[in-house]
C-alpha cells in the first residue's frame, strides 16, 4: 500500500482503494480474527488490541497519503476491522485522519442488512469513491443467516481458482447460499440506483462510480453490459 500511495502521487492519481485489514487477536496471533458480536467480555479485549494496532498503522498511512496528495478509500468489507459505516467513522475519528475515507461498495452493506442510502448520508464527505455492485438475499438465509460458514474448499490444483493471497484462494459457496452478488439492477431496482447516484452526487458531483461484475450467472461482458444499461437508466431518471 505504501508503494501504491507513492506511485499514485507521482502519477497524479487522487484515490487509492483498499481494505482496512484485520489484526490477529493478540501479539502472537498468526491469523486475522474478525469479531462481530462481542457480547462476551473477552471479545472486547480482542477488539481493544486490534483497534490499537489499526489506529497506529492508519495514522502512518494517513500521513503518507497527505504527503503525496492522495486520498485512501477503504472498502467496508466483512472480515476486516472496518466493515460498516460505524467502524469506518471510528477509524477516521481515532486516527484524526484527513486523507482516509470510504469506498462505497453497497453490496457488502446490502447483505449485512444495512440501508445503503442512509449509510451514504451518514458518512457524507467521508465517502471518497464508489462502486456499482448489487447483492440479494436468497432463500438459504432462512436457515443460514447472513453470517454463514457453510463454504467448502476448492482444491489447490483446480483450474480457474481465484487467488486471494499467497497460498490462499476463494472457497466454493454452498448450493443454497444465504446471499449472493448479482448484476446491478437484479438485486435492487433502477429506482434504488437512481437514489444511489443522486445521494453520491450530493457529496461530490464528479465522484467516480465503477461497475463491479461478480454475478456468476453472467459472463464478464454480459454482466457489465446489463449493469451499464441499468445504471444509464438510473442516471436518466435523476
Amino acid at each position: 500500500m505504501r508503494r501504491t500511495i507513492r506511485l499514485a502521487g507521482l502519477l497524479g492519481v487522487k484515490h487509492v482503494v483498499t481494505m482496512s485489514g484485520t489484526p490477529g487477536s493478540d501479539p502472537d496471533a498468526e491469523y486475522p480474527s474478525w469479531v462481530v458480536n462481542p457480547w462476551d467480555g473477552v471479545y472486547m479485549d480482542v477488539l481493544d488490541y486490534q483497534w490499537g494496532v489499526a489506529v497506529e498503522f492508519w495514522k502512518e498511512i494517513d500521513a503518507l497519503a497527505r504527503e503525496n496528495d492522495v486520498r485512501v478509500a477503504i472498502e467496508m468489507h466483512p472480515h476486516n476491522l472496518v466493515f460498516s459505516p460505524v467502524t469506518l467513522k471510528r477509524l477516521v475519528e481515532e486516527t484524526g485522519a484527513t486523507n482516509v475515507g470510504a469506498e462505497m461498495d453497497p453490496s457488502h452493506l446490502m447483505w449485512q442488512g444495512m440501508n445503503v442510502i442512509a449509510s451514504i448520508k451518514w458518512l457524507g464527505p467521508l465517502v471518497f469513491h464508489a462502486a456499482a455492485k448489487d447483492a440479494t438475499l436468497c432463500p438459504g438465509a432462512d436457515i443460514r443467516g447472513v453470517l454463514d460458514t457453510s463454504f467448502t474448499r476448492v482444491p489447490a490444483d483446480a483450474p480457474g481458482k481465484v487467488p486471494t493471497g499467497y497460498g490462499f484462494w476463494c472457497n466454493a459457496w454452498p448450493e443454497n447460499p444465504a446471499w449472493k452478488f448479482v448484476a446491478v439492477g437484479l438485486g435492487n431496482d433502477v429506482a434504488f440506483w437512481t437514489e444511489f447516484l443522486r445521494t453520491l452526487s450530493e457529496i461530490d458531483p464528479d465522484m467516480a462510480v465503477n461497475i463491479e461484475q461478480e454475478d456468476a450467472a453472467y459472463s464478464q461482458t454480459e454482466g457489465l453490459a446489463l449493469a451499464a444499461k441499468n445504471l444509464h437508466s438510473a442516471a436518466a431518471a435523476l
